[in-house]
């Protein structure tokens, strides 16, 4: 197989796929006008429960969001 094959700029610049996608998606929605930006912006929001194991038992899962609370 040849060394010098095509490599993906991502991969090249030492980002993975979901790295570089998350850059494009920040700089798509960056570029949307009002009211579309802060649809988008709101869509972006990440929730996701966490519960901690005990004795091989989950116990009370914790819900948890990606934005920092202020």
């Amino acid at each position: 197989m040849a060394s010098n094959a095509a490599v993906p700029f991502w991969r090249a610049a030492g980002m993975t796929y979901i790295t570089y996608s998350n850059i494009c998606a920040n700089l798509v929605r960056n570029c949307l006008k009002e009211p579309y930006k802060t649809e988008a912006l709101t869509r972006e929001k990440v929730h996701f429960s966490v519960s901690k194991w005990v004795d091989s038992k989950p116990q009370k899962p914790t819900l948890r969001s990606d934005t920092p609370e202020a």
